[in-house]
């Protein structure tokens, strides 16, 4: 529900989806959420990025476990995408483009060489 409180949007997720029995969060992961809903980011949908090898955030555990706990260790605001990033384990994220990407100011002279290459 929208209105949950986003560290109960993740519980939610962690458990329904990935079947876990509990979720922690980092002091620093907390700090953020609650300011995330003090900024009027609370309505927003979580996402969790997390290893793709298990339903745990830990790669090495395979099928399906029970009685584990997914640690989440920061979140983030993606605004534009409109959700909430969680960082489950070691799992890592690609930078985000900027508004306009330089591949945009590629070109190809008359002559064959390439414009707008630094």
């Amino acid at each position: 529900s929208p209105e949950m409180p986003l560290d109960e949007k993740l519980r939610a997720v962690a458990r329904g989806i990935y079947g876990a029995s509990e979720v922690t969060f980092t002091d620093g992961a907390l700090h953020h959420l609650k300011e995330f809903e003090a900024r009027g980011f609370g309505q927003l949908p979580v996402c969790v990025a997390k290893t793709q090898y298990s339903l745990t955030d830990q790669p090495h555990i395979r099928g399906v476990p029970e009685g584990f706990a997914i640690h989440i260790r920061d979140v983030e605001v993606r605004a534009g995408a409109g959700f909430i990033l969680a960082l489950a384990g070691d799992m890592m994220t690609m930078p985000a483009l900027p508004p306009r990407p330089r591949a945009w100011e590629i070109d190809l002279a008359a002559d064959g060489s390439i414009r707008g290459v630094a």
